[in-house]
């Protein structure tokens, strides 16, 4: 061996041993701080399982909690970068409440240049989204929902008619696909006055915009965990996470809209207004900004109430007496109600199809976790841990409203966890379906209408059965961002008599 392949190899040695020792650092971050965890793995941390799409990030998070939730927190890893996951239900209210100015940021890294519509109110952070969240929360009021009502209602009079034509062929429906196109002219309709046409027309583009933006592949879960484990390599790459395609068709959708209301002088009070009066009143949000809030707005509300919707069917079918209850409601208010005329105070009057709601977004949140970064250290109350800043805080959502110390037989569905009483006794942080706290999802209350609304449109005319396609239980699609059934939601219907 000669004098250079020796320098080689022992700079080779070198290079490996200080990177061993640097892992080796890097991954006993919570053993020298005496916080208790499950062992990391080097390159993986704790989530071997995502890589290899066994796991969703909340399925992840459920082992540990399961293991560990006798601790009030647990140190984990997400490749080599060090998080706490929070168990103890007091220290998240602190978090995510009366301490908020030390957790307002998710700690989302984003590439906004080429990347536009990620720059939006779930992924900035600091004064950006302060102000955001400012701008949109008038939106969202009860005025403004009253007057949103009469088109969901439209759209829930199509989405019935969508059903009948689609029963006359088949009695078994996907309705995940169903409550899909129901949502996205839910979405279009009330927050952008735009025709999507989805319950119309099976080739609606906005419809197959939102489920290619929705679909899980491995390249775009492969291009998150690359942001969440190696963030500076993400901003280095410049990683787009939208495809270029359907990002340029969701903006030039827009901008098309608000081109026709500038030049025909349309006020609709809705989100595109928005868009609007802030042009006009010179602000330092541009228009491809404001788009890129319409455009999670947009999405994420279709997938929540789809979601919502197809999974409360599935509930229902596969409890009979719950189904029968709800039924016995919606038609007896209804009854008694000028005939059967929907209106604001009909439905919020709806006690036990509100119950029902809430106990499938216990039994199936959207989020099966809440992430939160530390914007300075901090001390832990009551104790002398201080929490540098920059670390990453895990909310087990999914795995705390699984908890049977919180929800009894936490796998069956019962709405009567969701009674006055019922709630009363429950830690109020127990269930964090839609966040809580400052963060808190801001339109978790428009939501509610639509999905509430799809229910009662199957449930009044319908009975609901498991059919020969339905998954019980549903495995969750790996890639998907939100809790989504991998294989849909097929159900049989069958009218009432």
């Amino acid at each position: 061996m000669d004098l250079d392949q020796q320098k080689f190899l022992t700079s080779l040695l070198l290079a490996i041993i200080a990177i061993y020792i640097y892992i080796k650092w890097k991954l006993n971050y919570w053993k020298n701080r005496g916080i208790k965890g499950p062992r990391p793995l080097p390159l993986f941390g704790n989530y071997i399982e995502i890589f290899f799409k066994k796991l969703t990030v909340g399925e992840t998070v459920d082992k540990i909690y399961k293991k560990w939730k006798n601790l009030p927190y647990v140190g984990v890893y997400k490749g080599h970068q060090p998080q706490l996951i929070i168990n103890d239900l007091d220290l998240i209210k602190t978090i995510l409440i009366k301490d908020f100015d030390t957790f307002y940021g998710r700690g989302i890294v984003l590439n906004e240049m080429t990347d536009p519509l990620t720059a939006h109110l779930f992924n900035i952070d600091g004064p950006r989204w302060k102000a955001v969240r400012a701008k949109l929360s008038p939106t969202f009021t009860s005025g403004k929902l009253k007057n949103m009502l009469t088109n969901m209602i439209e759209c829930s009079n199509d989405f019935g008619k969508y059903l009948e034509k689609k029963i006359i062929d088949n009695n078994v429906i996907d309705c995940r696909d169903a409550a899909g196109r129901f949502s996205t002219d839910i979405m279009g309709s009330c927050c952008f006055g735009i025709k999507t046409n989805a319950l119309t027309h099976s080739n609606s583009e906005f419809y197959e915009f939102c489920e290619k933006v929705s679909a899980s592949d491995f390249r775009g879960m492969l291009k998150r965990l690359i942001r969440e484990i190696q963030p500076e390599l993400f901003k280095l790459l410049k990683v787009n996470l939208i495809n270029p395609k359907i990002g340029n068709f969701f903006i030039n959708s827009m901008k098309e809209v608000i081109e026709l209301r500038k030049n025909n002088n349309i006020i609709k009070n809705d989100l595109t207004d928005l868009i609007l009066q802030s042009q006009n009143d010179d602000s330092e949000f541009d228009e491809c900004f404001m788009i890129a809030q319409s455009f999670i707005l947009f999405v994420a509300g279709m997938d929540m109430i789809s979601t919502a919707v197809s999974l409360a069917l599935l509930e229902l079918a596969i409890e009979p007496k719950i189904q029968d209850k709800l039924r016995h409601e919606i038609n007896e208010i209804l009854n008694d109600n000028n005939d059967e005329k929907l209106t604001w105070d009909v439905i919020n009057n709806m006690k036990y199809l509100d119950m029902v709601v809430l106990e499938t977004l216990r039994k199936n949140p959207p989020l099966l976790t809440l992430a939160r970064e530390t914007s300075k250290p901090y001390k832990i109350p009551g104790t002398d841990m201080v929490i540098d800043e920059g670390i990453k805080i895990t909310i087990p959502v999914y795995s705390i409203h699984h908890d049977p110390n919180y929800y009894p037989n936490p796998e069956k569905f019962d709405p009567e966890r969701f009674c006055d009483e019922a709630k009363a006794q429950r830690h109020s942080m127990a269930f964090c379906a839609f966040g809580q706290g400052n963060k808190n999802c801001i339109g978790f209350r428009f939501a509610g209408y639509p999905i509430k609304l799809g229910i009662m449109t199957v449930i009044k005319k319908w009975l609901v059965k498991p059919s020969k396609l339905t998954v019980v239980p549903f495995e969750m699609d790996k890639g998907s961002v939100i809790l989504t059934p991998r294989e849909g939601v097929h159900l049989l219907f069958e009218p009432v008599l």
